[in-house]
């Protein structure tokens, strides 16, 4: 019983500091609402269904599922920790229900086995789902800037687009969060070389390769902007295909060995 209420528990939560969001966002409130007395109890109960999931099995839970209730967990932390000092409130609202959404999808549907990952390999498959998770934040913010110089050019900023951030506020979170994941992407990828062992043999070339692509876009990226000042839709363009080929690195290989081929 104890195992179905925390999760339950949790996505409530999520819901409820998303509805609250709504609200206020329809009120045209220019003071930011944080929601800290709601949203952390979801994250810790988040958390907790994971460590329950982990004890029951005896070791970490990383199959499909599970890696993307986790990247869900780790987006919700990084945007509310975001709100502590920015206006996200745009962002939070489709960040909670996919916490919420990816929690129950995992509770429900996604329970595997346990993983035999020593410390080595747990810090490494923890980078790049915390990588994985800064970026897709990224790319949140990043379609949040499209719209937005969108409609600031057809001068039709009206509706949620008026939560946003200003545009050079909303830039400058997008750069920091694109630094945020070249840095955990790096760090996945050193990791990895260093302690994955028998890659070929694991069929992990494929993803090795697209998670260096996206390395490589990131840091083309970034180089762009301080070299070059790059900015508006190119910055977009790459971060969304950073996203892409980091996303088909991650889950793509893990839905195919998992789901279809039935692969650990």
């Amino acid at each position: 019983m104890l195992e179905l209420l925390i999760p339950l528990l949790a996505a409530l939560a999520y819901l409820a500091a998303a509805a609250l969001l709504v609200f206020r966002l329809r009120q045209d409130e220019t003071q930011p609402l944080r929601l800290f007395w709601l949203v952390l109890p979801a994250l810790a109960l988040h958390a907790t269904t994971h460590g329950i999931g982990w004890h029951r099995l005896h070791g970490p839970d990383l199959h499909f599922f599970a890696a993307l209730s986790l990247v869900g967990l780790g987006m919700a932390a990084m945007s509310t920790i975001a709100a502590g000092t920015q206006r996200l409130e745009a962002l939070r609202v489709l960040v909670y229900p996919l916490a919420a959404f990816f929690l129950l999808l995992y509770h429900f549907a996604g329970h595997g086995i346990a993983n035999s990952l020593d410390w080595r390999l747990q810090t490494h498959a923890l980078l790049a789902l915390l990588a994985y998770a800064a970026l897709a934040v990224a790319a949140l913010l990043a379609l949040m800037l499209w719209f937005q110089e969108r409609a600031l050019r057809q001068r039709q900023l009206h509706g949620w687009l008026r939560a946003l951030p200003p545009l050079t506020q909303l830039e400058s979170l997008l750069f920091r969060s694109l630094a945020a994941s070249f840095v955990l992407l790096t760090l996945a990828l050193v990791t990895g070389v260093l302690f994955v062992e028998n890659l070929l043999a694991q069929h992990l070339v494929h993803k090795t390769v697209l998670s260096l692509l996206s390395w490589v876009v990131l840091a083309t990226l970034l180089f762009g902007r301080w070299r070059y000042g790059w900015r508006g839709p190119r910055a977009v363009k790459l971060t969304l295909t950073a996203m892409a080929l980091l996303a088909l690195a991650f889950f793509g290989s893990k839905f195919v060995l998992e789901m279809i081929l039935h692969r650990a």
